[in-house]
């Protein structure tokens, strides 16, 4: 009888052990309502996530290959070690200053044999899903060559996509893509791949049970490569590395690490709503800083002549009438754009550099990534890629007094590159400078990780206006897209908010505006970036509306909240933003039809009076003041915006 009762209890242990066992596969959120399910079905790692009762992404497969072993097949997974993250830090150069991150962490550890090969790290939040590899040493290898990533992402069936396609190597301007700058593709079937490359990062999805869905990887530095997402005809998504044509055809496509050796982040951002994906902090939220600013970097706001002007203003008078305009505008900045060195030179820009000190304007230099991976003709050349000329030039900016650098025109997504981004990011720290990057990759946590990065471009940005009038006429299609997708993991350079009519300096002839003056009063708040070089010119304190030009004077570049309130990708779009204790509500419309809204204005409650910029019909532009309320009924005409704050 004992024997029997022992048996019996072992049985119920047993069976204990094993739910235990099996909860712990099981990773949920904070609050509970994502959950991520980790598996070894038939000897391969998958994982699955929920939102709710809502499926996600369905089983998908996890796992690398290296050049010593394959960790994708004949895996068990055999414990998995959870612990909560819960810590606050602080950037001022985000879309919000102070984060509290909580999540639940699981190291899900995968065994062959009686040995631990791969770790699989899951962060899981209230919004967000974070994962990475840890490969382990393989006998007496210490380090290895990742030749193929298994990482699956199988969005719901049904779902439809808004993806930027990935363009093929060695092709566009002078060879220079690919560079993030192609067209989304909106609301459409997966199963696809692009234009055959893949899609560029990040990716939207939207699930036929009306959730979002935002993948993207962050955490990528010199170690690794960057990655884009392959689409498969039976609508699974998996990592791709770099294409091999990339970099004019030079160095490899497969990253190498040490071991053992983490992989950079793949990111999972979900929601019943898009407020979820505006919000989100995840670019930021796992990573960590990479080295220590060498002073207190300053954020602010700056105009630049190239996008009305191009190559011929950037001459040693035009200059000079920008950094006065930027002293009326009480801007801190101008943005001296390609070839500055041929058409001012170096003595006349620290004359340009001292000039604008006295007015409280410091300077941005433009810069020409290349060494071998494009054939752009724009000057300077051949400096950015050489760590010892950069060294150099770098420390005579830092005693001529430039605040910063905007290098252009990268070669692809290849380990080789990410090094020379990194390269350039920490030497520029070293002397004091500002980074932006254009015709270039999308950041991937690189605020929080190099303190002196201030934003990329890796978008279809404001230069395409000055080119095409087709793009003009679809400029309000495309600021609906940018704070669902490209914006939400991280700051973008646009170099929007145009005033004038015509994209030309004598704003008489030339690709014309359709979007209104409050429009481009609404992109301000729109489009995050620290530092915000806006497309305005010296003529529009004369022809420019007064309250536009008192808007673009006060209007912050640093947001310390943001709030999303209504919207769909390509249609329209309302957020809202703070800044100290000032709230600004910014919206714009892409439809045909008149947007009619009734929105909660809660945010908003201590205020006696409101701001309010509205477009009439035919898109004429008026600012009026009201006394505060709770809620408001707003229309936006097509193409038109609206931009709400509190009165002074």
């Amino acid at each position: 009888m004992k024997r029997t009762l022992f048996l019996f209890g072992s049985i119920i242990l047993s069976c204990l052990t094993a739910f235990c066992q099996q909860l712990n596969n099981v990773i949920k959120s904070p609050d509970g309502k994502i959950c991520v399910t980790v598996t070894d079905d038939n000897g391969k790692p998958q994982y699955a996530v929920k939102y709710g009762d809502k499926v996600f992404i369905q089983p998908s497969l996890l796992g690398v290959v290296t050049n010593h072993a394959d960790y994708s097949e004949n895996l068990r997974l055999k414990n998995v070690n959870t612990t909560t993250i819960d810590e606050n830090y602080s950037l001022p150069n985000i879309k919000q200053s102070n984060v509290h991150y909580v999540a639940n962490e699981a190291v899900c550890k995968f065994y062959r044999d009686s040995a631990n090969v791969l770790d699989v790290i899951f962060r899981v939040s209230n919004r967000d899903v974070a994962f990475r590899y840890l490969i382990h040493p393989a006998g007496t290898h210490l380090s290895c060559t990742i030749t193929k990533e298994l990482t699956q992402f199988k969005p719901a069936t049904g779902s439809t996509t808004f993806l930027c396609p990935q363009a093929k190597p060695m092709g566009g301007f002078a060879g220079t893509s690919p560079s993030y700058e192609t067209s989304y593709t909106l609301d459409d079937a997966m199963g696809k791949n692009g234009w055959g490359e893949g899609y560029t990062f990040p990716c939207l999805f939207k699930n036929q049970t009306n959730g979002w869905m935002l993948v993207s990887e962050t955490g990528v530095d010199g170690g690794y490569c960057a990655g884009r997402l392959l689409g498969e005809s039976d609508g699974t998504y998996c990592i791709g590395f770099p294409q091999a044509g990339e970099c004019n055809g030079n160095g490899t496509v497969s990253p190498g690490i040490s071991l053992p050796g983490k992989t950079p982040w793949r990111t999972i951002t979900l929601g019943n709503t898009l407020a979820n994906i505006v919000e989100t902090t995840v670019p930021f939220d796992v990573v960590e800083r990479k080295y220590e600013p060498s002073k207190k970097y300053t954020y602010g706001k700056g105009s630049w002549s190239w996008i009305i002007g191009m190559d011929a203003s950037c001459n040693y008078n035009d200059q000079k009438k920008y950094i006065d305009f930027s002293a009326a505008m009480g801007y801190q900045s101008v943005l001296v754009d390609a070839l500055w060195d041929t058409q001012i030179g170096r003595d006349k820009i620290a004359e340009l550099a001292a000039y604008g000190a006295k007015k409280g304007v410091s300077l941005y230099l433009w810069y020409n990534s290349n060494g071998y991976w494009n054939d752009a003709f724009q000057s300077p050349r051949g400096i950015m890629n050489d760590p010892i000329l950069r060294k150099k030039e770098m420390k005579w900016m830092q005693q001529t007094g430039i605040k910063g650098i905007k290098v252009d025109f990268f070669g692809g997504d290849k380990q080789m590159m990410m090094q020379v981004y990194e390269g350039i990011l920490s030497d520029a720290n070293d002397y004091g400078l500002e980074v932006i990057f254009h015709g270039c990759t999308i950041p991937r946590g690189w605020e929080r990780m190099y303190p002196n990065y201030v934003a990329s471009e890796a978008v279809l940005a404001s230069e395409n206006l000055h080119f095409s009038q087709d793009f003009c006429n679809r400029e309000a299609v495309n600021a609906c897209l940018h704070p669902f997708i490209r914006n939400t993991i991280g700051s973008m350079d646009f170099g929007g908010s145009a005033l004038n009519k015509y994209y030309n300096a004598d704003n008489k002839h030339g690709n014309h505006r359709v979007t209104s003056d409050v429009y481009a009063l609404a992109t301000a708040v729109l489009f995050q970036s620290a530092v915000q070089h806006f497309a305005l010119a010296p003529n529009n304190l004369q022809d420019a509306p007064s309250w536009a030009i008192d808007f673009m004077k006060n209007v912050p570049s640093t947001w310390d909240e943001v709030k999303y309130i209504d919207g769909y990708p390509g249609k329209y779009i309302i957020l809202a933003r703070r800044h100290g204790d000032k709230w600004y509500i910014a919206g714009v419309n892409a439809e045909a039809t008149t947007l009619k809204k009734t929105i909660d204005l809660s945010m908003l409650a201590g205020a006696k009076k409101l701001m309010i910029y509205t477009d009439d019909a035919s898109l004429n532009g008026s600012v009026k003041v009201i006394n505060g309320k709770r809620k408001l009924s707003i229309s936006i005409p097509q193409n038109g915006g609206i931009v709400i704050n509190t009165a002074e």
